[in-house]
């Protein structure tokens, strides 16, 4: 799984997962990756620091696992330009896309990752949910093949509709 930093011509940046470089370059030249605020589909990728997975190391490996806490990076580069606030129409929009997934799933909670995976592997009916699961419980789901996607939602939102 690839996570990449993007950023659309707007200048609203975004996180964006794809299976490889491959499916996010056949999907970006399908204009199917969309800036998540304003729906630009200008995308480009920006830099970004890669996931290194470097736990099961062997003792002689050149990178034993004593080393692998510190991380350099050779040359400083500059921070990124301030986004600007995003207007009124742009809320607007965003709102209205938050309520309309709200309102058309079934907030399963902490049960999340539990119960999409008794969907993904046929123990129940699949439908429509959202609720909460960790980082690291949706690496997993997205490991098995279990497609899921953040939704940060306004503190105002967070209350359950059904």
């Amino acid at each position: 799984m690839k996570v990449l930093d993007l950023q659309c011509g707007h200048g609203h940046r975004f996180e964006g997962w794809f299976g490889s470089e491959d499916d996010f370059q056949g999907q970006l030249a399908r204009s199917l990756v969309a800036c998540p605020l304003c729906g630009d589909t200008g995308i480009k990728k920006m830099l970004s620091a890669p996931r290194l997975n470097l736990g099961a190391q062997p003792a002689d490996s050149p990178i034993a696992p004593a080393q692998t806490n510190a991380l350099a990076i050779a040359e400083p580069h500059a921070p990124p330009a301030p986004l600007e606030p995003p207007s009124a129409e742009q809320q607007a929009r965003w709102l209205h896309m938050v309520r309309e997934v709200l309102a058309n799933t079934e907030d399963v909670g902490e049960q999340f990752a539990d119960e999409a995976r008794r969907m993904h592997y046929g123990e129940t009916d699949h439908r429509q949910i959202r609720g909460h699961a960790t980082t690291d419980e949706a690496l997993q789901l997205l490991d098995e093949g279990i497609p899921v996607m953040p939704l940060p939602l306004p503190v105002a939102l967070k209350g359950r509709l059904h």
